[in-house]
């Protein structure tokens, strides 16, 4: 396989997901560090540990540059992939600011399954949020297979999955932080569309089936695919050998925003209990989020 000349223009999902984001970069800019601290510190800790230093590395959904920061002080150069043109705004102007960004290599407006970046380049490969935007199974495996084509033999992915159960929890209870804050009027809309009553049974049934959701039902993420455990596992694992597959908050889940106001001290060891609970099938369930760390299969 040889680099696409150059970026795809964006369709279906991918462009649904880059305008979503477009609206809402405000919110995205703070939500890991303010309303979900805990999935933050524990996809932070995977990453230190499998990734290594001074590598290249394509950050394929960077958001607004918090994983990009994070690895670029560690002598890293980052490739910036999004479907949102904000959002690479404002991942670049993060590492700007933190003097960071001589580490950027290269910023593209693509998507997850058609990656303008040239065959088995980079150490490691970033996908902590393409594949819970694309609703199509066979988009999810193009996307997958992208990134075991832009790695190296034996580079490092780690891909992050959005459980399904999440999505009935926060329509059963009241709206969480996060949702209040930014969300709270469209978030109480779609709590009314989804209750389970007879005429809403066919909704539910669908969602469980296939976990579609779209800007109706679920606004804080607009069109996306939650998954199970089992079926993101499935999937990733089709082109990476397995390293490390936990949940990412464990029984924190609806309460992350505690965490911000606990000592340090407490917070590491917090930490602890919560990464050794995640790895357990009890764990990986209560989490909002499924991290998967695989190596490229030859």
């Amino acid at each position: 396989m040889n680099m696409p000349d150059q970026a795809k223009p964006l369709t279906g999902d991918a462009a649904a997901a880059g305008k979503h984001y477009d609206l809402h970069i405000g919110a995205e800019a703070v939500r890991l560090e303010e309303f979900f601290p805990v999935e933050y510190a524990i996809t932070l800790r995977y990453l230190d540990r499998f990734i290594p230093r001074n590598c290249r590395v394509a950050d394929v959904g960077a958001g607004a540059g918090h994983y990009a920061e994070f690895l670029a002080r560690r002598g890293c150069t980052i490739e910036l992939v999004d479907v949102s043109e904000r959002l690479l705004d404002a991942a670049r102007d993060r590492l700007t600011r933190a003097g960071l960004d001589r580490s950027i290599a290269g910023i593209y407006h693509a998507s997850a399954v058609a990656l303008p970046l040239p065959d088995a380049s980079f150490d490691a490969v970033l996908f902590l949020g393409p594949l819970y935007h694309l609703r199509d199974p066979e988009e999810r495996q193009r996307a997958v297979d992208e990134a075991w084509r832009v790695l190296k033999p034996g580079g490092i992915v780690a891909a992050a999955g959005i459980n399904r159960i999440a999505y009935l929890r926060d329509m059963f209870r009241s709206p969480d932080p996060f949702s209040e804050a930014f969300f709270i009027e469209t978030f109480a809309r779609a709590q009314e569309v989804s209750r389970p009553a007879a005429d809403r049974q066919s909704y539910m049934a669908q969602f469980l089936a296939n976990g579609a959701l779209d800007p109706e039902h679920a606004p804080p993420i607009g069109y996306a695919h939650l998954t199970t455990a089992a079926e993101f596992r499935e999937l990733v694992a089709s082109r990476f050998e397995e390293l490390a597959f936990t949940g990412a908050e464990s029984f924190t889940a609806p309460w992350q925003k505690k965490w911000n106001s606990k000592s340090e001290t407490d917070r590491e060891a917090w930490l602890d209990i919560i990464e050794a609970t995640a790895k357990t099938p009890e764990g990986t369930a209560y989490s909002d989020h499924f991290l998967f760390i695989g190596r490229r299969r030859s």
